[in-house]
């Protein structure tokens, strides 16, 4: 009758675990396993198409990158998003805490607003950086659950972006002045404007036209207020130039290498604009004037 029991236990025990992820991680976050070994990562396998046609015609370029980076990639759930960010944003110095986007600052991995939780404007939630609301409102939908644009953010920080489009100027955010905030744009402080600008040609990158899988076409746009009218989810996001001169002000540190690594390993494709930054002048050439964005040579 004990060895029955113990065998209960265990089996309940394992069971559990196959459910649900330790609640000292974060709440109601299932357990999430890695699909790659970063080990096994080799830049020129991985971005072999790319690297093939990279100095080509800027359209068989863009296709090569998209066929790169989308081979392997695992469509999370969006309970997943939560463990996943977890990894992700892991605060290096450390490991029971997440750093937050717009703030910076290092909060517990399980004060995540989960449920009741949410109610805490002090807790995490996942930002959509690239808003759900221009283009995929679906939960369904891959980009809805892509991490790399999902980061934690403060709750009220998180509202306080909304669906905005990132842009230069405003008003100080009342909850971290490092923040400003117009009625349609959104400029974020400076150590993580480079973060957003990349992780913003990716979904641009990743999600184009013809892929296959039930997104729009996601598009940069260099202009605001891309999305006026409530419920149309219009697949844009501004403003573009704005974002390439945050993508040279602020250049790929090893937070964002060690991030991309993480996704790498729980979703199973990397961002190529971390990996590989000159390529955003590749992709992006004459689309802003050089009054616009800064000269790098």
């Amino acid at each position: 009758m004990n060895k029955f029991l113990l065998l209960f236990a265990v089996f309940a025990t394992i069971s559990a675990g196959s459910v649900l992820a330790s609640p000292n991680i974060c709440t109601n976050c299932p357990v999430l396993n890695k699909v790659k070994d970063i080990t096994n990562y080799a830049p020129g396998t991985y971005y072999a198409n790319s690297q093939a046609a990279y100095g080509g015609d800027l359209v068989t370029f863009r296709k090569a990158i998209i066929s790169d980076i989308s081979k392997g990639q695992k469509q999370l759930s969006y309970g997943e998003v939560w463990t996943a960010l977890t990894h992700t944003d892991e605060d290096p110095q450390n490991p029971d805490n997440v750093i937050l986007l717009y703030k910076g600052n290092s909060i517990p991995k399980n004060h995540n607003g989960s449920g009741a939780a949410s109610a805490n404007q002090d807790y995490w939630n996942r930002e959509h950086t690239w808003p759900k609301s221009h283009g995929f409102p679906k939960k369904s939908q891959q980009g809805y659950t892509d991490i790399h644009h999902l980061r934690p953010a403060d709750i009220s920080m998180n509202s306080a972006r909304g669906n905005k489009d990132f842009h230069n100027g405003g008003t100080p955010v009342a909850e971290d002045n490092r923040n400003l905030s117009t009625k349609y744009t959104w400029e974020p402080r400076d150590e993580v404007k480079g973060d957003i600008a990349r992780m913003m040609f990716y979904m641009d990158v990743r999600y184009d036209k013809n892929t296959g899988i039930n997104m729009p076409n996601l598009i940069l746009v260099d202009a605001i207020n891309t999305n006026p009218t409530s419920g149309k989810n219009l697949p844009k996001l501004g403003k573009l130039c704005t974002l390439i001169e945050w993508h040279f002000q602020d250049p790929v540190n090893d937070f964002e290498r060690a991030r991309n690594n993480a996704i790498y390993e729980y979703q199973g494709n990397r961002n190529p604009f971390i990996d590989n930054p000159e390529w955003v002048d590749t992709i992006y050439e004459g689309r802003c004037s050089k009054s616009k964005v800064p000269d790098q040579t």
